[in-house]
């Protein structure tokens, strides 16, 4: 369904402008460096949504229930702005200034919540809340890392996969998987070098390492401009999109006669020749000139997109809940191992060090089976990946719901606390399952947008799990009021013992399983 712009659209350019060399610009070193780079990011982004918590309650004196919410918004919002800087990477500026650009934002808002952190007078009195000018520059600091987070989550895959030959897909599959792969390597230094340094040598630690990481990793990046490749943006594509839904009304009462004709007549300007048959209702915006075949094709491919989008959305509505009802779990649970007591965060190092390893194995076995079918995709393909994803995400909550009834009844029955490896099973799960939606969303996204929109639909993957977390906290409040009608809410209470997270759990068992058959119909439809 992915449509190619022309061959001219599709040249890269060197950092002088000229014409890329292939023997000299892009290729695997050049697409190394962003994986690199991804360690370090993803590591920042993971430690301080972390230690957020711990500094706004202890620092800023700020309720636990009030740092949850701003950690959760701070981090939806962070992953919702993709689309921001996928538009701008797409519409304005190279991937490689983008990045460099939203960076940028992201280090001067860490330096902003250092200094803070360091300086008493930006903090508020011991047991009082935040002045209007401390909370100011706190949410100015907050809220610029999480902006330029968007735009370099937005930029940096889809600028590591542009180094690639596009023909070759198992080369750019193979780059997402090692992208991905890096991602879980920073998860897993936040997850245990990070958490034992907050809390063996406090959260103002992890601000320091953190300015020192983005630091270093945006200067990895820089290094790497001789021998990248570029490509020029191409406007913006909400325009077009835009032009193609206005023509088509427009044109809506046009002859059938007259839109075959003017199909027949774009044919040529169709770079492989194959316009998409889906949506052609599209097609009557051809009708009057005013917009261009390639356009309509750019449209009816996002268009195409936008339900795989939507069904992964409630799969990440389940991986919030382990920075959530997980995590209160854990901290209730017997969480010691012999003389050492384990941090309920660093329970993601099980399933983070079973992606690390599977990943290669993955690759591995990729090699032996890749066979091209008449597609060109493999047993491998992107769809697959995230179908079987999204099936796991409902086992995972199933697991999930019997995990926590035994926690609740053990606490109620017998007031013994069951270990906290018990929660291992959901974490297990919900990392394989993120590993292969995310991982393949990623790729699927970026192969199958048009050429001069992949910044954007590759932040579609990322956009999911902001939606997924606002999804998350809507669900709660929804299940809370129409429980509360039929006898006392699942979630109302400040103890985990006398709450029904179990049940709340079936409720996302329940509807995994119906999104999961919703993505079967449209995944088969694509």
């Amino acid at each position: 369904m992915a449509m190619e712009m022309s061959s001219q659209n599709q040249e890269f350019i060197d950092w002088k402008g000229q014409k890329a060399n292939p023997k000299k610009h892009g290729g695997s070193i050049a697409a190394s460096f962003a994986c690199v780079v991804e360690v370090l990011e993803n590591m920042v982004f993971l430690s301080n949504a972390i230690n957020f918590i711990a500094y706004f309650i202890s620092s800023m004196n700020y309720s636990p229930a009030d740092a949850a919410n701003m950690v959760t918004n701070f981090m939806g919002t962070s992953f919702l702005l993709t689309i921001f800087g996928g538009f701008i990477s797409d519409s304005f500026l190279t991937r490689f200034w983008t990045f460099i650009i939203f960076c940028s934002i992201e280090l001067l808002g860490l330096i902003l919540l250092t200094v803070q952190a360091e300086c008493p007078k930006l903090q508020p009195a011991m047991h009082k809340r935040p002045s209007q000018s401390q909370a100011a520059v706190l949410f100015i600091g907050l809220y610029a890392m999480a902006t330029g987070v968007g735009g370099v989550k937005a930029s940096l895959p889809a600028h590591g996969a542009d180094q690639l030959n596009h023909g070759n897909q198992k080369h750019i599959s193979s780059f997402f998987s090692w992208f991905f792969f890096s991602l879980c390597t920073g998860g897993l230094i936040s997850a245990t070098v990070m958490v034992w340094i907050e809390d063996n040598k406090g959260w103002n630690w992890s601000f320091k390492l953190s300015l020192i990481a983005l630091s270093f990793a945006l200067c990895i990046f820089i290094s790497g401009f001789p021998i990248y490749r570029y490509k020029l943006p191409a406007g913006s594509p909400l325009t077009r999109i835009f032009k193609v839904f206005a023509s088509t009304f427009r044109n809506w009462k046009a002859s059938p006669a007259m839109v075959h004709n003017t199909e027949e007549t774009n044919l040529d300007s169709i770079s492989d020749g194959r316009p998409n048959n889906k949506f052609r209702f599209l097609n009557k915006a051809l009708s009057d000139g005013s917009v261009s075949a390639v356009e309509v094709e750019e449209t009816k491919t996002i268009l195409g997109l936008l339900p795989i989008f939507a069904t992964t959305i409630m799969m990440n509505c389940c991986l919030a809940q382990l920075q959530t009802f997980s995590v209160e779990q854990g901290n209730i649970m017997n969480r010691k191992l012999k003389h050492f007591k384990i941090p309920t965060q660093s329970l993601s190092v099980l399933p983070l060090t079973f992606m690390l390893v599977s990943i290669p194995c993955y690759e591995h076995f990729v090699k032996i089976f890749w066979k091209k079918s008449q597609g060109g995709y493999t047993i491998f393909q992107p769809l697959k990946r995230i179908g079987l994803g999204l099936a796991l995400a409902s086992g995972s909550m199933a697991v999930a719901a019997v995990v926590e009834a035994k926690r609740r009844n053990a606490a109620i029955y017998s007031g013994a606390t069951i270990s906290v490896f018990w929660l291992a099973w959901q974490y297990l799960l919900l990392g394989i399952s993120d590993m292969l939606t995310l991982g393949g969303t990623l790729e699927f996204f970026y192969s199958q947008a048009p050429d001069r929109m992949r910044s954007s639909c590759t932040a579609l993957s990322w956009c999911s799990t902001s939606m997924g977390f606002f999804f998350s906290s809507l669900l709660v409040t929804i299940s809370d009021k129409v429980s509360g009608q039929f006898g006392k809410a699942w979630l109302e209470a400040e103890d985990l013992n006398h709450n029904r997270l179990d049940l709340f759990y079936t409720l996302l068992c329940v509807l995994n399983l119906l999104n999961f058959l919703n993505y079967i119909y449209w995944a088969k439809r694509y």
